[in-house]
């Protein structure tokens, strides 16, 4: 069997790969990279050559694709499928190219991009350094040209007449994006024509864009007593949360798509739906509810999940324990209160009991 970027992720978990398996991932994600290596000798291409040759980059892929697990379990936490990764939930799910999988994939995706971007800018890998390509500056708001001959304006935030230059440390976003891209897409780039090969490579180019389209600027002022006579302005990522924010609106507004004639693309399922653009999700299969246990969908069901009796929205228990009702019971904790500031300087509490009234899905 040809291993791929499910072998390698699989290693990292400490798992042995199944047959059919498009994508796996785990929360505990924090190996030595010589093992890892040494448990997918028969990687092939660009995986390969980053498993043998840069130990370094591999673990901070590692590292990406932990935080792309611990962001999706944030953002589906009040939702039935909560992003677990009990029982191998998530890679049960995986296997399926449903709207949750999309998510999944994107998340993971911009989280590599991001680790390795990271590492870049504070000096972690040797391979890349920050971005130091955009230079130049400006008089009183004027226009100049960056290293390409591109005219550039003032920085959003910058007032007109303020001097301004480029500068600083840049985030590496590039290179961030162009080694994400060879380890999760290589491994799938000759099966162009399988529809879930399609959807995987489309989610995790969404993925990076969400990281790469949303870089913002920062500046930083210079000048005698702060009168910030000139600032020196460089690019930055936005804060993976924020992503993670991004990702999760695309996942709700995700389209379901369908091989086109040609076999090499896919298209909407509906006649009057919108192509999806590359920042977009799409995914190919419906989703399971998620309401019961089923070993074969991954899901652990909703029952004894917390919920909240009086919201009507996902994490309400009428959605939540999709109709079942729920159990209360309260609880009593003790909290500090009545806390007062005494010169000088400490502060000092009493301590209450608060009680709290607890909903659990039957």
């Amino acid at each position: 069997m040809r291993y791929s970027t499910v072998a390698l992720l699989l290693a990292l978990l400490g798992q042995a790969p199944t047959p059919g398996a498009s994508w796996a991932v785990g929360s505990q994600v924090v190996m030595d990279p010589t093992l890892i290596c040494k448990k997918t000798r028969r990687l092939r291409g660009k995986v390969a050559d980053i498993c043998k040759n840069e130990p370094a980059l591999l673990k901070e892929i590692s590292r990406g694709i932990q935080l792309g697990t611990k962001e999706c379990q944030f953002q589906f936490r009040d939702r039935r499928w909560n992003c677990t990764t009990a029982r191998r939930s998530l890679k049960k799910v995986l296997l399926r190219d449903t709207r949750e999988s999309s998510f999944v994939t994107a998340i993971m995706s911009a989280g590599v991009t991001f680790s390795l971007t990271r590492a870049c800018t504070t000096g972690d890998l040797i391979q890349c350094s920050c971005d130091k390509t955009v230079k130049g500056g400006v008089g009183s708001g004027g226009r100049t040209k960056d290293m390409t001959g591109t005219g550039v304006t003032p920085p959003e935030g910058v007032p007109q007449d303020t001097d301004w230059e480029w500068g600083g440390c840049g985030d590496n976003v590039n290179f961030g994006y162009r080694k994400s891209r060879a380890f999760l897409d290589a491994p799938y780039r000759r099966r162009r024509s399988d529809i879930k090969t399609l959807v995987k490579l489309h989610n995790n180019d969404a993925g990076r864009l969400s990281v790469k389209n949303f870089m913002r600027t920062e500046c930083k002022c210079h000048g005698l007593s702060g009168s910030c006579t000139l600032r020196t302005c460089w690019r930055k990522m936005p804060p993976f949360r924020e992503v993670g924010y991004r990702l999760k609106e695309r996942f709700d507004g995700a389209a379901k798509v369908i091989p086109s004639n040609d076999g090499h693309r896919f298209m909407p399922e509906g006649l009057t739906i919108k192509p999806p653009a590359r920042t977009d999700l799409v995914y190919s299969e419906d989703s399971p509810d998620f309401c019961w246990p089923d070993r074969k969908t991954g899901s652990l069901g909703t029952q004894g999940r917390e919920c909240n009796a009086t919201s009507p929205g996902v994490d309400g228990c009428e959605l939540l324990c999709c109709g079942r009702g729920y159990d209360s019971r309260q609880i009593r904790e003790k909290v500090n209160c009545k806390c007062r500031f005494r010169w000088c300087c400490e502060v000092t509490c009493s301590t209450c009991v608060h009680r709290r009234t607890i909903n659990t899905c039957r």
